[in-house]
């Protein structure tokens, strides 16, 4: 009994992205600022008086930052890494998108800060392919090369994860992409 009772401790379902997910310890999990991390424990935690909340622990290797997460706000900051066909389509979807971007840097960045915020690969892969050929043209502010600095990362962290590739394997694809 007691082991079926730490079993079900250790999984949590959660609504995430209009369905419900399952994520287990051990799981990897992609989160929009740090990338992707681990499920390294799920279990009830008291912190600030309340006894009974359920909490995650993520491990996130890139920054060596354990993040400490409650049950209920799950659903709206973390999301399953990419699967290998995803991955395949984001590089296709990077390799033939031809969006545009404005001219003045505050709009441009207002305007690549919420597709970072967003957490989707997609946003990433246009914030990057925007940024790069801005880069070619030698036109980044300094919020241009944070963004296509964090953009890079998080774009290679998840498609090493997808295609089983180191991230710096990675970045080097999606760099072929964005040409």
């Amino acid at each position: 009994m007691l082991f079926l009772i730490d079993l079900i401790s250790d999984l949590l379902a959660i609504k995430c992205s209009e369905k419900f997910i399952t994520i287990n310890q051990g799981d990897s999990i992609h989160h929009p600022h740090h990338g992707i991390g681990k499920i390294t424990s799920i279990r009830e935690q008291s912190f600030s008086g309340d006894a009974n909340a359920r909490f995650a622990n993520i491990f996130f290797k890139r920054d060596s930052l354990t993040l400490i997460v409650r049950e209920s706000e799950l659903e709206d900051i973390i999301r399953k890494p990419m699967s290998l066909k995803e991955a395949n389509k984001l590089l296709d979807h990077l390799q033939s998108w031809k969006g545009t971007v404005s001219e003045q840097w505050k709009p441009r960045a207002t305007a690549h800060q919420v597709k970072m915020d967003s957490g989707e690969p997609l946003h990433y892969a246009e914030v990057y392919k925007n940024l790069r050929v801005r880069q070619e043209e030698g036109t980044l502010s300094a919020a241009d090369r944070k963004h296509l600095s964090q953009s890079g990362e998080l774009l290679a962290e998840e498609l090493a994860n997808a295609l089983g590739k180191t991230p710096s394997e990675a970045l080097k694809q999606i760099s072929l992409a964005a040409q």
